[in-house]
């Protein structure tokens, strides 16, 4: 067997000799470059055969591990000679251990050197190495970023990426976020899609960088053609919104479908939605349903959230269900959905999906209270209120309705109003009862403006205004509040602060009275009684007088029995009673 010093090999070829030894005339090894051209030609046979399924990386047969045996010799001969190539693909071998026994000292010794002599791949693989502690060496960033830096001078776009991270966490450098928006923005123009998403990010935050949501678009909009979910995500989050780009629900739809087919959970939320809406789409309940369980599987709260009220609302092709309503606000409230918890306690309290108990819907409404849920914190006021589920207390009810009025709920304005005015649970305040009602009314809450007029009337709490009095009963009495209805008739009758006026005094009773109110009833059977305001009708008045009679009107059985009144029609006075 003839054996070759690769020194005198490598000076035999210095002189031209390249087939044969001009002593013996034994052929000549072929050289180093084809040595590892030939190792990785034979080796790509196997990883494709592997790639394929025909055989498996531990299930070799013999003569394939024979050949990765000679194609790793192959590649050492040539990584003696100084090939790059060879000396990287021994790295990949013993840190896969393929062809050779797994081993991260001899993979970082090749890494090593390939790395020493400039190879900017290596160079960020050690980089890699050095920031997580792998492969056998010791965990330091400074030394990660060092080596960074060299492959990210020479270009390499993953090493340039790299060291943006490095810079924006302040990891083995100084935090900087224009250093990272730097180096984010060198590896984004060569095409690297996470560098182009976080310079989006930078952009929309106008961190590193002046802030800029067309900016921001931009730079998703490269990702995302390049097919980054995350980009697709956010790029159709500024079309649902317009900002940076012209508002489209149908291109915000457009690219959230290209992030939800590839799994991003936030997408199939968003999408899901955009079907439950009909929003860029058509309305489809069943296709909001399928997003929405994609997102579900992936533990997604939000949409377990969602699958639940899509249950427990009636949709366009899925069957209402309360019990599947409660398996998912049941999953989603367990992990701390606030949303969810109110839900469940919605169910518990009317027994529907689950079994009734106040008890459970008192529980789950002090959950999402504490997380700051209002709809459950006026909810869980009201359980205080009536003593439903918890100990009766009007201080605990007055302090949730306090937390849900603050965050603008006006149904929790209104009854904080009442216990201020009232003292219920807090000290009574007739300012701060106005107060409240002002905010509840000024949300268009009905039994909150009627209750605003008549502080304004008796000036309590407030400068006493009875023009301001008509101007809240008018807003109630629009939206059907029938005490407000009316004391606009009472005021019309006997013009006081607006026109005297016996038929808009008919036209209110008429409304109040055909709601019930008793009050409005008999009044207006005296207007039909007397022909004021309306056409005289003996029948009429009957009518209304047996409507009120029936509710136990005194004066209304009064006349019914043709006694004479005890007192003064009640037309003469305002409803004054709070609600």
């Amino acid at each position: 067997m003839h054996i070759y010093h690769s020194k005198c090999v490598t000076e035999l070829r210095k002189f031209g000799v390249n087939q044969a030894c001009p002593l013996c005339r034994t052929q000549l090894p072929a050289g180093p470059e084809k040595l590892c051209e030939e190792a990785t030609r034979r080796f790509l046979v196997i990883y494709l055969s592997v790639e394929r399924g025909d055989a498996s990386w531990s299930t070799l047969s013999a003569s394939a591990k024979d050949e990765l045996q000679t194609i790793v010799g192959g590649w050492s001969a040539a990584a003696d000679q100084g090939v790059i190539a060879a000396q990287w693909s021994l790295y990949m071998a013993y840190s896969q251990g393929i062809g050779v026994e797994r081993s991260d000292k001899e993979s970082t010794r090749w890494l090593r050197k390939t790395a020493d002599q400039g190879h900017a791949g290596s160079q960020f693989y050690l980089g890699n190495q050095c920031q997580s502690g792998e492969g056998g060496v010791a965990q330091n960033t400074e030394e990660a970023v060092r080596w960074y830096k060299k492959a990210a001078d020479q270009g390499y776009a993953e090493a340039e990426y790299a060291l943006g991270v490095c810079f924006v966490s302040g990891q083995g450098v100084a935090q900087s976020e224009t250093e990272a928006a730097m180096w984010w923005r060198k590896a984004a123009e060569q095409g690297d899609t996470d560098a182009q998403y976080n310079l989006g990010l930078l952009s929309e935050s106008g961190r590193g960088m002046a802030r800029s949501d067309k900016d921001a678009a931009m730079w998703w909009h490269k990702a995302a053609g390049l097919g980054n979910k995350e980009a697709q995500y956010k790029l159709g989050a500024l079309f649902e919104s317009g900002r940076g780009v012209a508002q489209s629900d149908m291109k915000a739809v457009i690219w959230w479908q290209k992030s939800a087919e590839q799994g991003h959970a936030l997408a199939q939320c968003a999408l899901g939605s955009m079907f439950r809406y009909g929003q860029g789409v058509a309305q489809s309940d069943k296709k909001a349903l399928g997003w929405w369980q994609n997102a579900a599987r992936q533990g997604k709260i939000r949409a377990q959230h969602l699958l639940g009220r899509l249950y427990f609302e009636r949709g366009h092709g899925i069957e209402q269900s309360d019990k599947m309503a409660a398996l998912w606000w049941q999953k989603a409230a367990e992990r701390g959905d606030a949303d969810s918890q109110y839900g469940l306690g919605i169910l518990f309290d009317k027994g529907r999906g689950v079994a009734q108990s106040e008890t459970e819907a008192a529980m789950w409404w002090q959950k999402a209270a504490e997380l700051g849920n209002k709809e459950a914190q006026y909810n869980l006021g009201l359980s205080y209120d009536k003593g439903r589920g918890v100990v009766q207390s009007a201080t605990e009810a007055a302090m949730w309705w306090q937390k849900a009025a603050e965050q603008g709920d006006d149904r929790a304005q209104f009854n904080l109003g009442y216990s201020f005015q009232v003292g219920y649970g807090v000290e009574q305040n007739v300012e701060k009862a106005a107060m409240w009602w002002q905010k509840s009314a000024e949300q268009g809450n009905k039994d909150a403006q009627f209750n605003l007029g008549i502080a304004y009337d008796s000036g309590g709490g407030v400068t006493q205004s009875v023009k301001k009095a008509v101007a809240w009963w008018q807003k109630a009495a629009k939206q059907g509040q029938v005490k407000a209805q009316y004391n606009l008739g009472a005021l019309h009758e006997v013009g006081r602060g607006l026109a005297q006026s016996y038929e808009k005094a008919a036209m209110w009773w008429q409304k109040a009275a055909e709601q019930g109110d008793a009050d409005a009833q008999f009044n207006l059977g005296l207007l039909f009684e007397d022909g004021h305001g309306v056409v005289q009708s003996k029948k009429k008045a009957t009518m209304w007088w047996q409507k009120a009679a029936e509710q136990g009107h005194e004066q209304a059985l009064q006349k019914l029995s043709r006694k004479k009144l005890l007192s003064s029609p009640v037309s003469a006075f305002i409803d004054k009673k709070w609600i």
